[in-house]
């Protein structure tokens, strides 16, 4: 996670460990990293909250991170290899785990008219999201979701504002979560509400709620 912090992309280095002593070795930088870590830790507003999956993962309920930090913790991206481009899922079938990415407000810039889905918090610990245009309710990966617990799928959610905040950088995702299947409507794509483990975080369920109103 700390590479993809700093390098932004996949190689550069021959190990990991190479990677992360280049950035020792600057002693300007680190004394800057500690600077700004002592700034952020005074302005958490919010508590983590462990979280118990049937595997270990790093991630802490309610932080934010960037989709590489993402994939990286569930092994979906590795160091010195490429990663396919994920769009608004990515699934791990060593652990049985589906990832939602989630943006409340969508752009026309980054979403094709395919892509516009309708996402947005019912309630503090219910969540309406949509699947993908292709997705059927009654076959395939549709069915999937309804049935998650019985094939001991995993889903977590990771939700964001917009992809971009006003400075034009690109937004990290809040982890709020594992869901669990509910009750859903229509097909192709299905519309399916998710109850969290653990209710979201205040400031972003006051986001999430007003798009359910506009």
């Amino acid at each position: 996670m700390l590479h993809y912090d700093f390098w932004q992309k996949e190689s550069g280095f021959n190990s990991l460990e190479e990677s992360i002593r280049s950035i020792g070795k600057n002693q300007v930088l680190v004394d800057e990293i500690i600077e700004v870590l002592e700034i952020l830790v005074n302005r958490v507003d919010f508590n983590e909250i462990d979280i118990y999956l049937p595997y270990h993962q790093p991630l802490k309920l309610h932080s934010r991170y960037t989709r590489d930090q993402i994939l990286a913790s569930f092994g979906l991206k590795r160091f010195g290899s490429k990663t396919s481009n994920f769009e608004g899922v990515a699934y791990s079938t060593e652990l049985k785990t589906e990832i939602l990415f989630i943006d409340l407000i969508k752009s026309e810039e980054d979403f094709s008219p395919t892509t516009m889905y309708n996402d947005y918090a019912i309630t503090n610990n219910l969540f309406h999201w949509q699947s993908q245009n292709q997705t059927r309710s009654d076959h395939g990966k549709g069915l999937t979701y309804i049935n998650h617990k019985s094939l001991k799928k995993t889903i977590l959610l990771f939700v964001r504002e917009k992809a971009n905040d006003e400075f034009g950088n690109t937004m990290g995702y809040v982890f709020i979560g594992e869901g669990e299947y509910k009750d859903h409507y229509g097909s192709k794509p299905m519309s399916i509400t998710w109850e969290l483990s653990e209710p979201m975080p205040a400031y972003l369920w006051k986001d999430s709620a007003k798009l359910a109103i506009g």
